[in-house]
């Protein structure tokens, strides 16, 4: 175990990576990172699919980071993940312990996998306003006077276009930011089900949790005034 500074399990929704994390990390005396996009956020429990009770092995509670760590309703991002991936990692690094990061949200693994160099870019009013009559076609165009499009996803919308535009004005006048980026040497493991198990299992955990109240769970958070765009963000 020593040749790795990380264990990752990955897979599909409805794959079992984190039961199989969690015994994992029950057997090596470790603890657990997650990789969800959704579980940061708090009282959002059955709607993101938590599943709290897979982190107990044997009666034993399996330590875990980076779920409810957010309110709903705030944007958390791929930079906030990264910053507070790196937060909990060094810090069990440190004690000598090699963490387990499991999750779905390929994005937000590769960002600490590949020591993505991101940059928080605040948003530029003037600048979207001045881009908000323009159509697509238009905005791809002015994109291009940035960069060469490898990436077609930053054109799939008007709104992705505006965000890229925006990053790439913020960089023509700002330094990169510094930030240490650990070299990981990670094991990774990939969990496969074939697409009929999938299928099966996710809609055994959608009616289990429409039963345990997730309409509930919504309605609850509508009530504390959180914008309905917002949770389906």
């Amino acid at each position: 175990m020593m040749e790795y500074d990380l264990i990752t399990i990955l897979g599909p929704t409805a794959s079992g990576k984190t039961a199989l994390a969690a015994a994992l990390a029950h057997s090596l005396h470790t603890e657990i990172i997650s990789g969800d996009s959704r579980q940061v956020y708090r009282r959002m429990d059955l709607g993101t699919g938590k599943d709290l009770a897979d982190y107990v092995v044997d009666g034993d509670p399996v330590p875990y980071h980076l779920i409810d760590i957010a309110e709903p309703g705030t944007k958390y991002n791929l930079f906030e993940y990264q910053r507070d991936f790196l937060s909990v990692y060094n810090r069990l690094h440190a004690c000598g312990v090699v963490p387990i990061l499991c999750g779905g949200t390929g994005l937000y693994i590769e960002s600490v996998l590949r020591a993505y160099n991101l940059r928080q870019v605040p948003e530029d009013a003037a600048l979207r306003e001045r881009l908000s009559s323009k159509n697509l076609e238009e905005l791809t165009d002015i994109l291009r006077g940035y960069k060469i499009l490898h990436n077609t996803t930053d054109v799939d919308t008007p709104k992705r276009a505006i965000r890229a535009i925006e990053i790439a004005e913020y960089e023509l006048v700002h330094k990169a930011d510094e930030r240490a980026l650990p070299q990981i040497r990670p094991l990774v493991v990939g969990v496969d089900l074939s697409r009929e198990i999938r299928r099966e299992r996710i809609t055994r955990r959608l009616k289990q949790r429409l039963e345990e109240g997730m309409l509930d769970e919504v309605r609850r958070l509508l009530g504390e005034g959180i914008p309905a765009e917002n949770l389906i963000y």
